[in-house]
């Protein structure tokens, strides 16, 4: 490990590697937030964490930091690997791409997520809400029953992600995809993230073989739909696999089957861990509620998609939102160049993260970080780097412009058509720890809710 040094050249104490890896993995999947806080307060800023089988990362958690990292050259570092959400995404997804690989594929990937051909998308995820509601994929919301609102969640973001990608909205596949996206993500448990050595066969019967299965049978679904798409050209769409198709020739289908993985997962996971954590908050801020209730009555009930993304307190709501609850907390480039970050001096090899939590909770930027208070977004525009849910610099999630579209959109329409109400144990008690879900975090348990009534929306 390199010599640690100030900004001015002085050699100083860097900040110590743990030692017990093990444990502090551990410790750190029961409790992101609360461990890096902290690491943070044993070490000060910038502070190391150790993962089994990936070696020490220099954390931060500062907007300085933030700035430092995010404006590192494009050339100077890379995605860390061994990874460890390579597993879930393989190693031809965008996630894990480097250098002229990851500028081509992004440069592929790009107009699928163009601002223009996102708002496209409105009416689709307005009618899945609506069908989610109905209870099309599983639970009707009528007055009277209890919601699990992540599996609800999931679902919608699901029927949203598999139509923007296949233009799927035949039943059935819809219910194929549903099953097996859920089977796989459900598969890939914190441990099989956290500890590598894990990730071995026990004669089919282990956490591993169940995950590989899963993908296996992922992989079914989306090379049967990649192969007749191929068989029968002659019926273009305007869905994602139609515009990779056109991109990726017929060798890669391997390649290109792992960026559709990676699409499903990635493009409704943090999507629904984020609605989930929106409706908990407001239903937890009777005034925040009552504002954005007000706001979205305003608009009136024939108001589209374009009309609610618009609407400036929604929007503020869902930053604030993903300010209290990132759905990625941590940010990771391994070095290929020589870099100082904070006055640390990191040699070609080592690694270097932000800890987002940290980044949107420092009190330098945020006035009391702890509280739920949406209109610090409606008064105030933050800087890429104090507020970065979704990442920064060149390697920014490529999705992050339709997972914020969606999450307005999705919850507003719930809004607008079920009154709820958060189960005691919740409304009452401390805030859910959020634990790590595949490749996002989320709560750790189902969030409850009851459904007080139908509006006539």
């Amino acid at each position: 490990m390199s010599t640690p040094r100030t900004e001015a050249g002085a050699c100083r104490a860097g900040p110590r590697v743990p030692r017990a890896t093990v444990l502090h993995a551990l410790a750190a999947g029961s409790d992101f937030d609360r461990y890096f806080r902290w690491r943070r307060a044993r070490e000060g800023d910038p502070f190391y964490v150790r993962f089994p089988g990936f070696g020490a990362v220099l954390f931060t958690g500062t907007a300085a930091g933030a700035r430092e990292l995010f404006r590192s050259p494009v050339m100077f570092s890379e995605p860390p690997r061994p990874n460890p959400i390579e597993p879930m995404v393989g190693a031809a997804s965008l996630i894990l791409a480097s250098g002229e690989r990851h500028r081509r594929d992004r440069a592929l990937l790009t107009p699928a997520f163009h601002s223009a051909r996102i708002r496209e998308y409105g009416a689709l995820i307005q009618e899945a809400t609506v069908r989610e509601l109905a209870g099309e994929s599983g639970q009707k919301w009528a007055a009277g029953t209890r919601i699990d609102a992540r599996a609800a969640a999931r679902a919608l973001t699901l029927r949203v992600i598999t139509t923007v990608v296949f233009g799927a909205r035949d039943p059935r596949r819809q219910a194929e995809y549903t099953t097996a996206v859920t089977d796989f993500i459900t598969a890939f448990s914190g441990p099989l993230l956290l500890l590598p050595t894990l990730r071995r066969g026990l004669h089919g019967h282990g956490p591993w073989d169940r995950f590989r299965a899963a993908r296996e049978r992922l992989d079914r679904l989306i090379r049967a739909d990649i192969a007749h798409r191929r068989q029968h050209p002659e019926t273009p769409s305007a869905d994602v696999l139609d515009m990779l198709l056109s991109a990726y020739p017929d060798d890669a289908d391997d390649e290109l089957c792992e960026q559709i993985r990676t699409l499903l997962v990635a493009g409704h996971e943090t999507t629904a861990t984020s609605l989930v954590w929106a409706l908990f908050r407001l239903h937890r801020a009777p005034e925040a509620l009552a504002r954005l209730r007000r706001e979205l009555d305003g608009a009136g009930r024939e108001a589209g998609p374009a009309e609610l993304a618009a609407l400036p307190y929604l929007d503020a709501v869902c930053q604030e939102t993903l300010r209290l609850h990132p759905p990625v907390p941590i940010v990771l480039r391994r070095l290929t160049e020589p870099f100082a970050l904070r006055g640390i001096t990191l040699a070609p090899g080592e690694t270097m993260g932000i800890a987002v939590p940290l980044l949107h909770s420092d009190p330098e930027v945020w006035t009391d970080p702890g509280r739920f208070d949406p209109s610090r977004f409606a008064d105030c525009r933050y800087r890429p780097f104090e507020f970065a849910p979704f990442g920064g610099g060149h390697r920014r999630c490529i999705g992050a412009t339709l997972a914020d579209y969606e999450l307005r959109i999705a919850l507003a329409t719930i809004l607008a058509r079920v009154s709820l109400w958060l189960a005691p144990r919740y409304a009452r008690g401390s805030v859910p720890l959020s634990v790590p879900h595949n490749i996002a975090t989320g709560p750790r348990r189902p969030i409850l809710f009851d459904v007080v009534s139908e509006l006539r929306h």
